[in-house]
């Protein structure tokens, strides 16, 4: 089992072996190394891969462990990062071109938190240029490839890690979320995402795209080892002015997978309106295992959601227009087509239009407050359409042509309006591609969305299969 399947394993299963010092650190990090080594010509996933760092952490880990201080479930562990987040020294691109060669002086707050924990960094993840974008086709590096069709998008922003992830060339990652920047690509490439309560893990260090909207997360390829990370990362910072002094919980001790009494709610009008036949019948067979296990479903009303769209575009694409203004003046070439002209569009909203969108914000989080006095829980589609191919602005909605880029992010962009947790995690699969179904609870309510989400992924939804970009041929 250890040889060349080191890479197949979670963190959890991982750590007794490295605890009980069945694997070392440096053997773990070596196949992990190679697979974003040979993964490059396939997936190209990193940016930057730290094989002489990542061996001497690995190292450093081993001697820590051989001597008794053994740190807990991450440390020896071997995971690459986003590049919006710093790490000092080293080159941070955003995957963009005008930060191509900036290295920032200082770690932001989640990468020492890592190394406090023993992680073994392995280096820097792809990303949508600047993290404005669902496809990860970067005009810079080249595009992402979905590990599980070549020719589909990983999803974005966070792209890079849900490829490295799903492939085993990152054992987890941090990505971040702004509109579903990381259960997109959880969703598209098989594996478990985490947006966690605005303000629950420190932002410091990790390059904006929209102050308000913005959230660093877990991805990972079980709830349990999502549970995990987010008890290292999670924690007050004052560093970070949106940073809230939350009460600490031991995640992972609070996933058992029970769900008795549990209450799913079901919000019909937006979060299943429009969805492809094949995801609504696979997430509703989902919520169907759930109630198998002793919970309840009722239907919840949000009628702000109509607007939704709407003020997620306004604050989004005006905040980022404000972070990017001073490029887009003087270097606007620079940027990606797609990109420029979202962050140009982002200058025409009035100051009016953008308080009103706010006022749509507040009048939301005081609807999905109100439904969850009803429910412990809502379930939706993470994504209403199967990833596209590569390069296509349309995709196929039962048959009808939509734009693939606000469908992909309809129904995950409510969660970062409102500051809600939403995770996202595999409920089957659409043909060959992975489906995701988002689970989305009350502010601080992550223990509750794991929880359901661990007695989802016990279901096995994915049968064992798993993605094998190396038997297929690059189009």
């Amino acid at each position: 089992m250890l040889n060349n399947k080191l890479i197949d394993l979670s963190a959890l299963e991982l750590a007794p072996l490295l605890e009980t010092k069945s694997i070392s650190p440096v053997e773990l990090t070596k196949e992990v190394l190679q697979q974003a080594e040979q993964g490059q010509s396939k997936i190209n996933a990193y940016m930057d891969i730290y094989q002489e760092d990542a061996l001497q952490a690995a190292e450093k880990a081993e001697q820590e462990i051989l001597n008794g201080q053994y740190r807990g479930l991450y440390h020896g562990i071997p995971m690459a990062i986003k590049d919006n987040i710093y790490v000092q020294d080293k080159i941070t691109t955003m995957s963009s071109k005008i930060h191509k060669d900036f290295r920032p002086t200082y770690d932001a707050t989640v990468v020492k938190k890592l190394q406090e924990a023993g992680v073994v960094l392995t280096g820097k993840l792809s990303m949508h240029e600047y993290a404005s974008g669902v496809t990860n086709d970067n005009p810079h590096y080249g595009a992402v490839r979905n590990p599980w069709d070549l020719d589909k998008i990983p999803g974005g922003s966070s792209g890079g890690s849900g490829a490295a992830v799903a492939i085993g060339s990152s054992v987890a990652s941090l990505g971040t979320d702004t509109a579903g920047s990381v259960r997109i690509p959880a969703s598209a490439c098989g594996i478990v995402g985490l947006k966690p309560t605005h303000g629950l893990v420190s932002k410091y260090g990790s390059f904006p795209l929209s102050w308000s909207l913005d959230h660093v997360g877990p991805m990972t390829k079980t709830v349990k080892d999502a549970a995990g990370l987010l008890d290292i990362i999670a924690g007050f910072d004052l560093l970070d002015p949106t940073s809230v002094n939350a009460p600490s919980t031991n995640y992972l001790s609070k996933v058992t997978g029970d769900v008795k009494d549990l209450v799913i709610g079901i919000n019909e009008d937006y979060f299943f309106n429009q969805i492809d036949d094949d995801i609504h019948q696979l997430v509703k067979a989902s919520i169907q295992h759930l109630v198998d296990q002793g919970a309840k479903v009722e239907t919840v009303k949000i009628p702000s959601l109509q607007y939704a769209e709407w003020a997620e575009l306004i604050s989004f694409a005006t905040e980022a227009s404000a972070i990017h203004h001073t490029n887009l003046k003087n270097r606007p070439d620079d940027f990606g087509d797609d990109i420029r002209l979202f962050f140009e569009l982002g200058a025409l909203p009035s100051a009016v239009e953008y308080l009103q969108a706010q006022q749509v914000r507040r009048q939301l989080k005081s609807d999905f407050q109100k439904a969850f006095e009803k429910v412990d829980i809502l379930i939706s589609p993470t994504l209403p359409i199967a990833p596209t191919t590569i390069g296509d602005h349309f995709a196929n909605l039962n048959g009808e042509q939509v734009d693939a880029v606000t469908n992909i992010i309809r129904l995950t962009g409510p969660a970062n309006l409102t500051g809600i947790p939403a995770l996202s995690l595999p409920c089957g699969f659409k043909g060959n591609l992975p489906i995701g179904l988002q689970i989305m609870g009350p502010a601080f309510g992550e223990a509750k969305i794991l929880n359901a989400g661990l007695a989802i992924e016990q279901t096995n939804p994915l049968q064992g299969r798993k993605p094998n970009p190396f038997a297929q041929a690059n189009s």
